[in-house]
């Protein structure tokens, strides 16, 4: 049976995707230049690409791995060559916003649980991504500091460990993550209670991320964190049944 939503002690989070909207801050750099060549760029068209050259083999960590995604997507964008375009859209993680609703729900739920970030991106981009909202976790993991990406479970024993330290365990984490890919299918394998929060729930397909071999069923199911924060809060309010 899965626990209430006010029993958990931790939130872990994926952060890029479902707190800071990535597939946006892509698609407006290359819409940016796209316009200073005197073209224009199909942004959905556009993520297709990222996610195909941004999962190559010879990929390095995020968000430094832009500048060569840049050059793979450039020319059958119709965007112009050169290395400094490739530096730009790398150097636009600094300013790529959060979600509407990713501060202020965040904000809330900080009030009750542990929040811990959980995300590939490297340091230097977490630091901004985590001053964009606030900076509102208990603590934050980076590829950097893992020195895996998910969906390796090395990266999830690594949390679970820290948690120990803190005097919790896996069972006290609720995992809020987009990415079916990375987060939602690996954290069900490895024994964690899960919460899907569905941010494109009005568009098709999975824009810049990856696609799953096949879709799981989360535990708690939302499509975006102010409709979490909501359910945290309507639960923790609803009388506590009287034990028999």
């Amino acid at each position: 049976m899965t626990k209430s939503l006010p029993s958990f002690k931790y939130l872990t989070f994926d952060v890029v995707g479902t707190l800071i909207d990535f597939e946006s801050g892509i698609k407006d750099c290359l819409a940016a230049i796209a316009a200073e060549a005197g073209t224009e760029v199909d942004g959905e068209a556009a993520l297709t690409l990222y996610r195909e050259a941004r999962y190559a083999p010879d990929a390095d960590l995020f968000p430094d791995d832009l500048a060569r995604v840049y050059s793979v997507i450039a020319p059958k964008l119709g965007l112009p060559a050169g290395t400094q375009y490739g530096e730009r859209l790398r150097e636009s993680a600094a300013v790529w916003a959060g979600f509407p609703d990713s501060r202020e729900a965040l904000a809330r739920l900080a009030k009750r649980y542990k929040l811990i970030a959980m995300t590939n991106a490297r340091r230097w981009a977490f630091t901004h991504f985590s001053r964009e909202l606030g900076d509102p976790f208990f603590a934050g993991f980076t590829a950097d500091d893992t020195g895996v990406e998910k969906p390796d479970p090395a990266f999830f024993q690594q949390v679970f460990d820290f948690v120990e330290r803190d005097g919790g365990s896996k069972d006290d984490i609720l995992h809020v993550a987009q990415s079916q890919y990375h987060d939602i299918g690996v954290s069900r394998r490895l024994g964690m209670t899960n919460c899907w929060i569905q941010r494109r729930h009005a568009q098709k397909g999975y824009g810049g991320t990856i696609e799953p071999a096949e879709f799981t069923e989360p535990d708690f199911h939302f499509r975006s964190m102010a409709e979490l924060a909501d359910a945290v809060d309507a639960a923790a309010a609803e009388p506590k049944t009287a034990s028999a």
